[in-house]
């Protein structure tokens, strides 16, 4: 016990911190306001480094493996564990939804104040199809667009053909992987000395969180955002616990659970999972799994691996279709509901509201007007904390998964 306290003694600062900041929005409501510029300094801090945390951090992964061949087996191993996990999630999902009924007892007229805060991104997303929002999602035009976090699916792009370069010119690479290298334990060193913050500014940002949020919660919505937590609660004791033991078996439970709960804080507080991507990397890098590892299953992870946001896809598209008198008991609607969530997880933003980019595919593919866009933004609001901290931390175990499938069996026992 004594050794768990020690180990954890900044997460529960950080757990003590978050509740210390609920209180307080519940006891300001909307007055925490004026704690916003205490949280969003915390985050703008963590946003700040994030785009040469990514990229170093990945080119210098990749540039310093062994060679091409563990480059692919790692690649493909996470591209394994992502679909199946994704997969498995938008089932589960959609078995929930289907028994609960998401669309029961909601109050239209409590929500048009949120309905009219999302206008304005409604109006920037009508302008464009769904592939053009793919190809803008995975690319950008110009070389100065991509130091930005709403870049940072191409900067992985560019991050993996840098490393990779690197390594395929084998001796004269070197000095630059040993540059990579340099610079990502830099990075990490900025990350360490932020976390120091990281108490108030996650407080001051969860109170105003809970200050704004709270009332909205309570007059609209609440039966979807109590599925959500139904499912939440089940994935990530349930099923996270489950991918520990695939992994690792015992030793891998107890490694993950003594790992998990500050990257679980930081995903409620932050709503971010791009803002986690320090703290699950260094997370991940203590239990255990592989350096080269890490760091390309995090970033990548935090952009295109979302079980939160599948399970947020298939409320909002089971919300619709319930709202609309849409037929689900046919198994080919039932297995597209499925299969749009699951693209739904991969296209979501990994920043706070992401969401529009995967509401706007889910529209798009069923036919659905423009106008019920703002609806389904309403429940992404309300289900923004409990999908990060599935999202994000799901990542964490993934690689676990990953390190299982690459190192072998045994893959624990030789990192310790």
């Amino acid at each position: 016990m004594k050794s768990i306290l020690r180990n954890n003694l900044f997460s529960f600062i950080l757990l003590g911190a978050v509740i210390i900041g609920g209180i307080t929005g519940v006891i300001l409501g909307p007055r925490a306001l004026v704690l916003k510029p205490l949280g969003d300094l915390f985050l703008n801090l963590l946003f700040m480094i994030i785009v040469p945390l990514v990229f170093f951090s990945i080119s210098s992964a990749i540039a310093s493996m062994g060679g091409m061949k563990r480059l692919g087996k790692i690649m493909g191993s996470i591209l394994l564990v992502f679909i199946i996990t994704a997969l498995v999630a938008s089932v589960f999902g959609l078995v929930v939804a289907l028994l609960m009924n998401p669309t029961q007892g909601v109050n239209y007229a409590s929500l048009q104040s949120i309905i009219q805060q999302n206008q304005d991104s409604v109006d920037k997303v009508k302008q464009l199809g769904v592939l053009e929002q793919l190809v803008n999602t995975f690319t950008v035009s110009d070389f100065s667009k991509l130091l930005s976090k709403t870049a940072i699916l191409p900067l992985i792009v560019l991050a993996v053909l840098t490393g990779t370069s690197t390594a395929l010119i084998g001796e004269a690479g070197q000095p630059v992987a040993t540059f990579l290298a340099a610079v990502t334990k830099v990075m990490m060193k900025i990350v360490q000395i932020i976390m120091y913050y990281a108490p108030i500014g996650l407080g001051a940002y969860f109170a105003n969180v809970i200050g704004e949020l709270g009332p909205q919660i309570l007059q609209g919505y609440l039966r979807t955002f109590i599925i959500y937590l139904v499912l939440s609660v089940i994935y990530y004791f349930g099923f996270f616990t489950l991918y520990a033991y695939i992994a690792a078996g015992k030793k891998g439970i107890r490694l993950f659970w003594s790992h998990a709960l500050t990257p679980s804080i930081t995903a409620i507080a932050t709503c971010s999972s791009a803002a986690c991507i320090p703290i699950n990397l260094a997370a991940t890098k203590s239990i255990g799994v592989p350096e080269d590892m890490v760091e390309t299953i995090i970033p990548l992870g935090a952009n295109m691996h979302k079980d939160g946001s599948v399970f947020g896809g298939i409320l909002k598209i089971t919300f619709l279709f319930g709202l609309l008198g849409v037929d689900m008991s046919s198994m080919s609607t039932l297995l597209g509901i499925v299969g749009v969530a699951f693209l739904v997880g991969a296209v979501m933003g990994a920043i706070p509201g992401g969401g529009m980019i995967g509401e706007m595919l889910i529209i798009s593919v069923y036919g659905f007007p423009p106008e019920v866009l703002p609806i389904i933004a309403v429940i992404s609001t309300i289900i923004d904390a409990p999908a990060t901290l599935l999202n994000s931390t799901g990542n964490v175990v993934c690689s676990m998964l990953i390190a299982r499938l690459v190192e072998g069996k045994d893959w624990l026992a030789k990192a310790i």
